[in-house]
């Protein structure tokens, strides 16, 4: 991007009560003439957003020089707005594993605790999230995070985007008018043999991932990613060993020897071969999509200073904040999906006790402490796959099965509920006026002229405030009344059913767990016609705070057992103990929450 144009995308952040004021200060730009732009349908600047708050739900480990890492639960695009206020232009390094526009779902395994459990049939997998877009809903999606995470890079910056064949020459446009031409430093092929054969066309064996860098002052360590050369005697070369003990391999080209010593770093191409996790690989898991510690390693440390802060807001699995902690870099990590809190937390505990008692490099600084936040309360939410179902029912929409534009009907309204996993935008409403019945409309204008023809609430999860305007806009020249419902205003109104139950008591100095209810876990192994004898094979982690402040759980009890084995259940009571705080999270990631005073 030109320095001109650079100049005139000045993103600004309007902080508003948490009502979500609607009304945010818009700063408009004009593209420059003659400076190639990726264009699509519902295109629109991204000029402007607004600030969003982040409650704090837990605490894990110290404070490092004043630094605790932080995670948050939430749309990215909204937690990168949040994070503008306080990190605009401190990120040394992104890196982003996005959805691909696969057109698939993605599902996780799930399985019973327990050696017992470890070889039964009881397996079923439930979605963690859709990669399916409408349109050109998703380049408007990615243009709008990838403006906000340059917003946040420091000027020795550097940005990392992972995606395959289906939209990579799409994204790289939209990256360079971003970024600007200039600030693409490669585009490295991370190599792979494992995968399925191709019968039609050639097997597919290789990811991309783009590097931009915020200006020309970047930091790069050659030097960290590097590896020895190692033995390597080929065709005419010969073996050799110096006075001083190094190992070389010559050859004599045109009467002049040329040596390779083993002991010499020879850095990578921007072809890298890094072997996918195997099935059975001890880093998996079960997380779809995960990615290999090795490839984001060198990505971390080549790309960030020790001490760097590094943000990854597609966090899935949590495999850039692991690797980030284990080579002294802060970390700042966003998924919309609750299974990714919850099996990033899960494995940045144990990280953090290795970096402990094992540390990689001992001579370095480890940020082990995090921090767990929801922006916008999105726990009214378990897993955005459900969304839709929970709206409907929290409403008491009416179902309508045969529908292929509306999700139901309530109170006379047509309703349609809109992506809950961003703001609602024009663009979003496309799919809807595609499905507009004109000639239904028509006979409805002719039998009452002063009405509208329809009715419409669309059910959003923050919107652009002239949302129903738009939507009326285009329906014109006919007359409808739209309403809209915004959670996140309107949720008090809400009430969502609690899937899990459970009871604890405290018993000559201990903490039992009586029983606990997944009911949503429950239902599905029901379904796969599975009984279950004992409530801790069902759990994945049980968390107590002894002394809850009322409003931010920091456990000082972390029972995380392995897969063969059951956490315990029974917890003995600290002296100084108050009002003890307990979380267990179920094998779907839903969580149970409830305190008990040690005074009763």
């Amino acid at each position: 991007m030109s320095d001109d144009l650079s100049n005139q995308l000045n993103l600004e952040v309007a902080e508003v009560s948490p009502k979500y004021l609607d009304s945010v200060e818009k700063y408009e730009f004009e593209p420059i003439k003659g400076y190639p732009m990726l264009n699509w349908r519902g295109k629109r600047p991204f000029t402007s957003t607004q600030y969003y708050p982040a409650q704090l739900k837990e605490v894990h480990g110290e404070e490092v020089d004043g630094w605790r890492n932080k995670i948050f639960w939430g749309d990215n695009l909204q937690v990168m707005s949040h994070l503008l206020k306080e990190f605009r232009g401190k990120v040394d390094l992104i890196y982003i594993d996005p959805p691909f526009d696969s057109k698939a779902d993605y599902k996780k395994k799930i399985k019973l605790q327990g050696a017992q459990a470890e070889s039964a049939s009881n397996v079923f997998e439930e979605k963690q999230y859709t990669d399916i877009w409408t349109n050109d809903e998703y380049l408007q999606f990615m243009y709008e995070r990838l403006v906000l995470a340059k917003e946040l890079l420091s000027p020795s910056g550097n940005f990392m985007l992972h995606c395959d064949e289906k939209k990579s020459h799409h994204l790289r446009c939209v990256l360079d008018e971003i970024f600007g031409p200039s600030q693409m430093r490669n585009e490295i092929i991370w190599s792979y043999e494992s995968g399925g054969r191709a019968k039609n066309f050639l097997s597919k064996k290789h990811d991309v991932i783009f590097w931009y860098s915020k200006t020309d002052a970047y930091f790069f360590d050659l030097d960290a990613i590097s590896e020895r050369r190692g033995a390597m005697k080929k065709n005419n070369m010969r073996r050799g060993v110096e006075e001083d003990g190094r190992i070389y391999y010559a050859i004599t080209v045109n009467g002049k020897e040329y040596r390779y010593y083993e002991d010499d770093l020879v850095p990578p191409t921007d072809v890298w071969d890094v072997s996918h996790l195997q099935q059975q690989d001890p880093e998996r898991t079960g997380y779809p999509t995960q990615k290999p510690e090795r490839l984001i390693e060198r990505m971390v440390l080549g790309m960030s200073p020790y001490g760097g802060l590094v943000f990854d807001c597609f966090m899935g699995s949590g495999t850039t904040q692991v690797v980030s902690m284990r080579h002294g870099r802060r970390f700042i990590g966003a998924d919309i999906n609750l299974g990714a809190i919850q099996t990033t937390t899960k494995r940045l505990i144990k990280v953090a006790e290795e970096c402990c008692q094992k540390p990689l490099e001992p001579d370095i600084k480890y940020y082990t402490g995090f921090e767990v936040y929801n922006v916008n309360h999105y726990d009214i939410f378990r897993n955005p796959v459900q969304a839709k179902e929970l709206l409907l029912e929290a409403l008491e929409v009416q179902k309508l099965e045969f529908s292929t534009v509306f999700d139901g009907e309530k109170d006379g309204r047509m309703v349609k509920i809109m992506p809950v996993n961003r703001i609602a935008t024009r663009a979003d409403l496309n799919e809807l006026i595609a499905g507009f019945d004109y000639k239904a409309w028509e006979r409805k204008q002719n039998e009452s002229p002063n009405r509208p023809v329809e009715k419409i609430m669309l059910v959003c999860m923050g919107h652009e405030p002239d949302l129903a305007a738009q939507l009326e806009l285009a329906a014109k020249p006919f007359k409808i009344d739209v309403k809209v419902v915004d959670i996140l205003r309107d949720k008090a109104d809400l009430e969502f059913r609690r899937d899990s139950q459970a009871r604890v008591a405290l018993k000559n100095g201990e903490l039992v767990i009586e029983r606990f209810y997944p009911m949503n876990l429950l239902q599905k192994l029901s379904l796969q016609k599975e009984s279950v004898e004992d409530w801790k094979e069902l759990v994945e982690s049980v968390l107590i705070d002894w002394n809850y402040d009322g409003a931010v759980l920091q456990p000082a009890v972390v029972d995380i057992p392995g897969k063969k084995d059951l956490v315990k259940g029974a917890y003995a009571v600290p002296q100084d103990a108050g009002t003890i705080r307990v979380k267990i999270t179920d094998l779907l990631s839903e969580s149970w929450e409830g305190s008990v005073s040690n005074g009763d």
